[in-house]
């Protein structure tokens, strides 16, 4: 799965100190084998270099869509 400049998501990495926690993407950065890595920001620090298999979109059970219905 690709991500893009802030999303929201959960870091999955048992070595991190953020394992487990959302954040928001804030650099997207493409290796030279056509592959991305990203840099994500939490509150009370960074990762750099995240794969994207070690990310899952934070959007749970689609909370943010039922938020445009609130506009009615």
């Amino acid at each position: 799965m690709e991500f893009d400049e802030d999303d929201s998501v959960v870091l999955h990495d048992k070595h991190s100190e953020f394992d487990g926690e959302v954040g928001t993407i804030t650099q997207v950065v493409e290796t030279m084998f056509g592959d991305a890595t990203y840099t994500v920001s939490f509150d009370d620090g960074q990762e750099v270099g995240i794969a994207a298999d070690q990310l899952e979109p934070a959007d749970g059970d689609g909370d943010e869509e039922s938020n445009d219905a609130d506009d009615e």
